[in-house]
């Protein structure tokens, strides 16, 4: 089922393309190059542009469905909730005490410390050029 829609679907995208191309514009189009211009005994006196809307038209309708359908077909459902995983805490520092819930003292949280780099090196003197 999958591989028609998406034959389909890949069919229905190239001939989009193709009738999007062959309609005539306002200025210098590719549909001439194709014979667009020069084909309007083929399509009646009223030339292709009714026939190539209409098709356009059911195109792009048969792309969004089977767009969505292919959205659908390969749509992972969720298999657990959000609600169903538990937080853990992390352990307290031995020696402190933790806050206790509701006596308003909200302590802020301490600042990560950021490692130093060693003072060992001096930097390199420099003599004047002599």
């Amino acid at each position: 089922m999958y591989g028609v829609i998406l034959t389909i679907h890949i069919l229905v995208s190239v001939l989009l393309v193709i009738a999007v191309l062959l309609q005539s514009g306002k200025g210098a189009d590719i549909g001439a190059v194709f014979g667009g211009a020069g084909s309007q005994a083929l399509f009646g006196s009223a030339g292709p542009a009714d026939f190539l809307n209409k098709s356009t038209r059911v195109l792009v309708v048969v792309f969004m469905l089977t767009s969505l359908t292919l959205g659908y077909f390969t749509f992972e459902r969720p298999t657990q909730s959000i609600m169903d995983r538990q937080t853990t805490t992390a352990p307290a520092v031995p020696g402190e005490s933790a806050p206790q819930p509701g006596s308003g003292d909200s302590a802020a949280p301490a600042a990560p410390s950021i490692p130093v780099a060693p003072q060992d090196q001096t930097p390199a003197e420099s003599s004047p050029a002599q």
